[in-house]
């Protein structure tokens, strides 16, 4: 299998991954409510989110489809301009992650009109969330950890630069070390 076929299929199970566990929300834990894991700490909690994190901005459907869209635009963009090669699987990775978390909650607002949230820490009273955030939060934290730790300024500029040429190059020099 193919380096892009392989993305695929990460990205379509980790999509999968996230849409399984909303449909079990809505088919099992809807009817009841709430189940507790560990007793003020941890609640599985069945909640329509019709916001954002924090349940800001109520309602606005079709403004998080186009943030969500020009977000996915960008990733593509970027993915686009990743050097492929083992030092950039991480930074590929976070993009994986970001990009279905974004399209799980993506599909909730286009066919629910909602997003299904469902995993509750009680003993901070932290919003409820689902497995597509936990998805987007975990791959921002680590792009700011490999921007900051693990890439060097050459490997950004390699990653963002405006030719092609300059990744084809790199890659060149790279093999030749």
């Amino acid at each position: 299998m193919g380096k892009k076929a392989k993305s695929v299929v990460i990205f379509f199970v980790l999509l999968l991954i996230d849409q399984l566990t909303k449909l079990w929300a809505v088919k099992i834990l809807k009817p009841i409510g709430s189940i507790k894991i560990i007793h003020n700490v941890l609640e599985i909690y069945y909640v329509e989110n019709r916001g954002a994190a924090f349940g800001i901005m109520q309602n606005k459907q079709w403004f998080f489809l186009i943030i969500t869209l020009a977000v996915l635009v960008g990733l593509l963009w970027i993915s686009g301009k990743i050097p492929e090669e083992k030092h950039f699987v991480p930074l590929r990775a976070c993009l994986y992650f970001v990009g279905a978390g974004a399209v799980g909650n993506m599909i909730d607002r286009v066919f629910r009109k909602y997003v299904v949230d469902f995993i509750y820490f009680s003993l901070i009273n932290f919003p409820v969330f689902n497995v597509a955030d936990i998805y987007v939060t975990v791959a921002a934290f680590m792009l700011v950890v490999l921007i900051l730790f693990f890439y060097q300024e050459e490997d950004l500029n390699r990653v963002f630069s405006k030719k092609k040429e300059q990744n084809r190059a790199g890659r060149e020099n790279g093999r030749k070390k």
